[in-house]
């Protein structure tokens, strides 16, 4: 007879890998929030606008011309020459079109293609926390071993050579950079990065750097411009830059983004990327041309508008009796909420069901991030000032 498939412990079939690591921190409470009604949602880390419309245009006009097939497995050739003349003329970063840049499906394939082709099993990954939430686990399905590196409001959450230095062993491999930072905003200066360029080549580590937010950088940081890690003496070499369209252009439904590296280094991700994909989506990539061609303007129209809405929540929050690091990148708040006696995972659960605004706790990031919540500001200014006004009655209760 055939075995009942209640009668299978279906779990155990997967590998250990996969069981050792739990779900994504973020989803549970936007899955309660979708059951609610009333909800305002500073949880997602998606911009609330529509794709500029020449992107939308030149997609449209793809799919119109038929072209629903593939592109060359590395992504179309314009792309990537209109991508290394951006690098070249914004960070003064030369690469190779052909031979080291690669489209990927989002930033997302990015990070797992680069960690495929660089780790080997029991290669230890440096990663500064709190952390994007996918940084640690995709190093564990590639078989490395994360090794968390604290950072602290004090230092305004950059992490800094005398933090990773003590976290370096025989193992280590790959420090993993993410600024400007998701979940904290914060932005690393350059001679912050300059002293971290020592240590990486001191101790003959790569580093993956995570640039997606390269554009939405606000105030002094905007002044002095992004830090790109791989424009720094002696780490161009050592580097491989992730990034993509889905937070400065909108298109995070699209799913496209990018891989620079040298050509060594990027032979062996193409070679990755070769057996997950193919290619990227082609209308995406359309699309993607027609951004860096003729959306320049509302880029910067949208990162201004995130501006005046970083100030509007921070003022907000602190008010709320919330302690706010000032955020100078990506579209995050991250508040102090421990004088409401609360655990993180407690506040989110408490104000979404007292007040219906979602946000995520900050612990989802890293150890380091209990006792803060991340507060997205990628939201209407209305949708801001309302869930402010329902914060400070939450926290009000509190006092």
């Amino acid at each position: 007879m055939p075995v009942s498939p209640s009668s299978l412990d279906l779990t155990s079939r997967l590998s250990e890998r996969v069981q050792s690591i739990p779900p994504s921190g973020i989803r549970e409470f936007f899955e309660i929030a979708a059951t609610m009604d009333d909800i305002i949602s500073l949880g997602i880390g998606e911009p609330d606008f529509v794709s500029p419309d020449p992107i939308l245009e030149a997609g449209h006009a793809s799919l119109k011309a038929g072209n629903t097939g593939y592109t060359a497995n590395a992504g179309k050739e314009e792309l990537r020459h209109l991508i290394a003349d951006d690098y070249r003329d914004r960070y003064g970063v030369e690469y190779d079109p052909m031979d080291e840049i690669l489209i990927t499906v989002g930033c997302s394939e990015a990070m797992q293609v680069t960690m495929q082709a660089l780790l080997d099993p029991g290669d230890e990954v440096l990663v500064p926390e709190p952390c994007f939430v996918s940084y640690g686990p995709n190093a564990q399905f590639a078989g490395g071993e994360v090794v968390h590196v604290p950072t602290s409001v004090e230092h305004n959450f950059q992490v800094t050579a005398a933090d990773i230095e003590p976290h370096i062993t025989d193992r280590s491999k790959v420090l993993f950079l993410g600024y400007p930072n998701n979940p904290t905003g914060a932005v690393l200066r350059r001679d912050t990065m300059e002293e971290i360029a020592e240590l990486v080549t001191e101790h003959d580590l790569m580093v993956v750097s995570d640039e997606i937010y390269d554009r939405l950088i606000y105030g002094e940081a905007h002044e002095r411009g992004h830090v790109c890690v791989s424009s720094l003496d002696r780490l161009w070499e050592r580097t491989v830059l992730l990034s993509g369209f889905s937070k400065n252009y909108a298109m995070t439904g699209w799913r496209i983004g990018f891989v620079c590296a040298p050509a060594p280094i990027l032979q062996g991700i193409y070679k990755v990327h070769q057996y997950i994909v193919m290619s990227a989506p082609t209308i995406a990539q359309e699309g993607a041309v027609a951004g860096m061609k003729h959306a320049q303007d509302q880029v910067e129209e949208m990162r201004r508008s995130y501006d005046e809405r970083r100030k509007t929540i921070v003022n907000g929050l602190n008010d709320a009796g919330l302690p706010t690091f000032e955020p100078e990148g990506a579209f995050y708040a991250f508040p102090d909420i421990t004088s409401t006696g609360l655990s993180s995972d407690e506040f989110v659960r408490k104000l979404l069901e007292e007040e219906q605004v979602a946000c995520v706790p900050g612990d989802a990031f890293g150890p380091s991030g209990e006792g803060f919540v991340r507060c997205s500001y990628a939201t209407s200014l209305e949708e801001i000032e309302e869930a402010i006004t329902r914060i400070k009655r939450f926290t009000a209760k509190r006092s």
